[in-house]
């Protein structure tokens, strides 16, 4: 962690500044703390109960680009089937896929099962202590490896996310845009982890972010670091973080096919390892680009269900046509395609934009309810 030079930096604040900064935030979350199924809380700590790394681990990679509202459900679902990392690195990739499906960036779900298996196999089941070592395993990156290393094993590591950022671009008045100050940004925080109780602290951090210092609003009255917090005295803080502004979003198209056979079974294919939902089970269809080239999997009628998918991914809109044929008596798949009965088939093993396509399909006059 590398170190401001206080007296260099104006408004800068001393180590017993510090201390009592981390001590007052410490003291706000101890009575503060937001429950969570991954997270021991500071009173069961106190009591000498450790953190289950799998469990800080798991919610960490699910927490990445998403909000624990939605990772919750998907959470407990994970550690019932799977309790210990054991189980689920000897868990079928398909079926680890199927649970993830829904939660987004599928190269997360990937690299879980690659990250527990190395785990297993080359760890005996335990994950290292250190930020160090945790960088080596598959898709762990710097702010996971910090926030597993801090809150699994109290290591004195900065952990920065976007309640971080915004709870340190605020503290100091900093009106760089982000991404680019994000160094200075870390630097700050990791001046104010402590060296008792750093896991407890990076949890405070972001549950202060979470729900007082919050993007919209910041509930600046009852923000334990409200004296201390120069954007409030300059009245900046709604403004800030800044960010540079975004490149707006190209908008692809496509086609997808929906392929039923006479007996409900649906035609489906397993998208490759690497790429967008690498892994997932979804539709056939077109490459998605500003011209699509058609791309049914067999000869047939194809019908339009009259009505279009649409669906935001990280860098483009998408925009999908969905056709609909019955699936030929007889059919041969080709590699990566799975025919699934209709009673194996559940529509929530599908990626988000996969399942808006079928749904598409049950609202219209070609799913007459017969089922």
């Amino acid at each position: 962690m590398r170190d401001l030079d206080r007296s260099s930096n104006p408004g800068s604040k001393t180590a017993a500044d510090e201390t009592a900064l981390n001590q007052q935030l410490l003291s706000w979350y101890d009575r503060n703390a937001r429950t969570m199924p991954w997270r021991v809380s500071p009173a069961d700590r106190a009591r000498g109960q450790r953190p289950d790394p799998y469990r800080v681990w798991l919610s960490e990679v699910m927490l990445q680009q998403t909000t624990v509202a939605a990772v919750t459900d998907y959470f407990q679902r994970f550690t019932q089937r799977w309790p210990s990392v054991l189980d689920l690195a000897a868990a079928e990739d398909a079926q680890v896929m199927a649970e993830w499906a829904g939660l987004g960036y599928y190269a997360r779900a990937r690299n879980l099962l690659k990250c527990a298996r190395v785990v297993a196999q080359d760890l005996e089941g335990d994950f290292p202590d250190s930020y160090d070592a945790l960088l080596k395993l598959p898709g762990i990156g710097p702010y996971t490896a910090a926030a597993v290393a801090s809150i699994a094993f109290d290591r004195r590591e900065t952990v920065l996310d976007g309640n971080v950022e915004r709870v340190m671009s605020r503290l100091h008045d900093i009106h760089d845009p982000l991404p680019a100050v994000k160094p200075l940004l870390k630097d700050h925080a990791g001046l104010l982890t402590p060296e008792l109780r750093p896991g407890d602290y990076a949890q405070a951090v972001m549950d202060l972010g979470a729900t007082i210092c919050t993007p919209k609003n910041p509930a600046c009255g009852i923000c334990p670091w409200r004296a201390p917090c120069l954007a409030r005295v300059a009245g900046t803080a709604p403004e800030l973080p800044k960010k540079t502004p975004k490149q707006p979003k190209p908008t692809r198209l496509g086609l997808t096919y929906l392929a039923r056979s006479a007996d409900g079974a649906w035609l489906l294919e397993r998208r490759p390892d690497k790429g967008l939902l690498g892994g997932m089970l979804g539709w056939p269809g077109s490459e998605w680009n500003e011209a699509p080239v058609p791309r049914a999997p067999f000869e047939a009628d194809w019908q339009d269900l009259g009505g279009e998918v649409r669906h935001t991914f990280t860098h483009f809109h998408l925009i999908l046509q969905v056709k609909l044929a019955e699936l030929p008596a007889g059919y041969n798949l080709t590699p990566g395609q799975e025919l699934l009965s209709r009673h194996a088939f559940r529509p929530q093993d599908l990626p988000t934009v996969m399942r808006k396509a079928f749904d598409l399909w049950a609202g219209s006059d070609f799913n007459p309810g017969q089922d």
